[in-house]
């Protein structure tokens, strides 16, 4: 048991403080990738991010075999993968293959050859591709509705997912390394892809899909997985100077994602090469997936579509949590873990919570879980030098990347954690992202917490004394008689400044004792 501890102990140390507990390796047409995750797996921190880019699917479609190049690239990439894992004392490993394995003729031995590493390869079918991905954007935004697309190397997997559950799962020959056959010769004389978009058309329409018929409301959102989709939502998010900087979660109306298509598919690769944060392999695949998405958004006639960050491997470790794991609220979930590795305990900053309910609650823009949220954060921002305390924490709110959180969401947790720091003057990146009233209620909740923080220095006992409640048009402090000495010229001068926000005079009562 001791060896083990040390075993444990050396491995945090080595991944940075973040233990990695399971590793998922994801041998794709385009990419072979490792990702080691740690935390907790309902909202899991991304430990270990590796790929090699392997093209194992490009030959595929002229000769149906994995070209000895690919395959030898590959290899080399899991052998180091299988070395770093090993060293890192991680056995928790999940080995699969997607469509060019699948598709291979050759893919069985190539499956051998992964085999003799001392990896456990299993290729899975292109419903199980489809459900896993779907189950990844089930986990990141529990409420999805609608169909969930993810486009790999070599195939395109559709789902509709609602109520937390999938149906229809189904795989399409439509991965971007098999897009250009569906290209004219002259494709400059295309007029920005319209052969192309019906010979894409055909391939949806004869899978299957068509749901033109019905109102966007009823066939809900699209939700884009993959990262050549993810390339698309970063070329969007720098043509609007959107302020954040994670693609996931990034969301555009029907006529905007018509409109980011139509300027895409008229683009050439080359001309999009050098773009911040999109890699040449991205930008050479984004014309032609323009297309592609003019084709899905015709037939499968969204609301809406959202980027998903999520997917197969999320997926994967989302099948594996128990019920009531699945059942957790994601974003409490990372927050919780993020802020007790940083010295906030969630029972403390639930109780702080409750204590200024009364006070500060989330009204018309914010809501409970995201106010919990915002006191976690908050309270763990107090860890850091106050020199650079505020930035940093602002960084944590507006670009870690957090799941079940919009963007609006996020300005609040911001605002919060300025508001309780009494920084009640915002950068310009969160007030773009939320309304002032939404802004204002934040501030409300940081500036409550602020006042419990600093009553009896987040003693649990301090809470235990005291109660904050508004009452006949006022704000008013409850102190037992046996603690009245905490109301110094702290806690005066953080009760005038919440009461000035909430309109409302205040008053300090000294009780025998507090009766909840």
């Amino acid at each position: 048991m001791i060896w083990g501890r040390r075993r444990r102990e050396s491995r945090e140390g080595t991944l940075g403080g973040a233990s990695g507990e399971r590793a998922i390796i994801d041998i794709g047409s385009n990419t072979v990738r490792l990702v080691v995750y740690g935390g907790t797996m309902r909202a899991p921190t991304v430990v270990v991010n590796e790929k090699v880019t392997a093209k194992l699917g490009r030959e595929i479609a002229a000769t149906g075999r994995l070209a000895d190049e690919a395959m030898a690239l590959a290899l080399r990439g899991l052998k180091r993968f299988a070395l770093v894992l090993r060293d890192l004392g991680i056995t928790d490993i999940d080995t699969v293959a997607t469509a060019a394995v699948r598709d291979a003729a050759n893919g069985a031995q190539f499956v051998e050859q992964i085999r003799a590493i001392g990896l456990s390869p299993r290729v899975i079918s292109g419903e199980e591709e489809a459900l896993l991905s779907a189950h990844g954007v089930i986990g990141a935004f529990p409420d999805a509705r609608g169909i969930v697309a993810d486009l790999g190397g070599g195939s395109l997997e559709l789902v509709r997912v609602a109520g937390g559950r999938t149906d229809s799962a189904s795989t399409l020959p439509l991965g971007t390394l098999r897009l250009p056959d569906h290209r004219p010769a002259n494709r400059k004389g295309d007029g920005g892809g319209g052969d192309m978009r019906k010979s894409l058309d055909k391939v949806i329409r004869k899978g299957g899909w068509d749901l033109s018929g019905n109102t966007p409301d009823e066939n809900g959102a699209l939700y884009l997985v993959g990262g050549t989709w993810r390339a698309m939502a970063v070329y969007a998010m720098n043509a609007q100077a959107y302020p954040l900087s994670d693609p996931h979660g990034f969301t555009l109306d029907l006529a905007g994602s018509q409109a980011l298509a139509a300027t895409l598919a008229l683009s050439e690769g080359d001309a999009l090469k050098g773009r911040e944060r999109i890699s040449s392999m991205r930008a050479e695949k984004l014309p032609d997936a323009a297309v592609l998405l003019q084709a899905l958004l015709a037939r499968l006639a969204p609301q809406q579509v959202v980027f998903s960050s999520w997917g197969l491997r999320e997926g994967l470790l989302y099948d594996r949590l128990p019920d009531h794991t699945r059942a957790q609220d994601p974003l409490l979930a990372g927050v919780a873990v993020f802020s007790s590795g940083r010295g906030t305990a969630p029972t403390l900053a639930t109780r702080m919570a409750a204590w200024t309910l009364d006070a500060a609650p989330a009204r018309a823009h914010g809501s409970e879980r995201l106010r919990l949220a915002a006191t976690m954060l908050a309270l763990a921002a107090m860890q850091i030098e106050p020199n650079i305390r505020l930035p940093q924490a602002i960084n944590w709110a507006l670009h870690k990347r957090w799941v079940g959180i919009d963007g609006k969401g996020r300005a609040m947790l911001a605002a919060a954690i300025a508001a309780n720091g009494n920084q009640l003057s915002l950068p310009s990146a969160v007030r773009a992202l939320a309304s002032e009233e939404a802004i204002e209620e934040a501030v409300r909740w940081g500036l409550a917490l602020r006042l419990a923080r600093r009553l009896g220095a987040q003693s649990p006992r301090s809470l235990e004394v005291s109660r904050l409640l508004v009452e006949d048009g006022a704000l008013v402090l409850q102190l037992a008689k046996s603690h009245e000495a905490l109301f110094g010229a702290p806690t005066e001068k953080d009760m005038k400044l919440l009461a000035g926000r909430l309109g409302l005079g205040w008053r300090v009562d000294i009780v025998p004792e507090i009766v909840l």
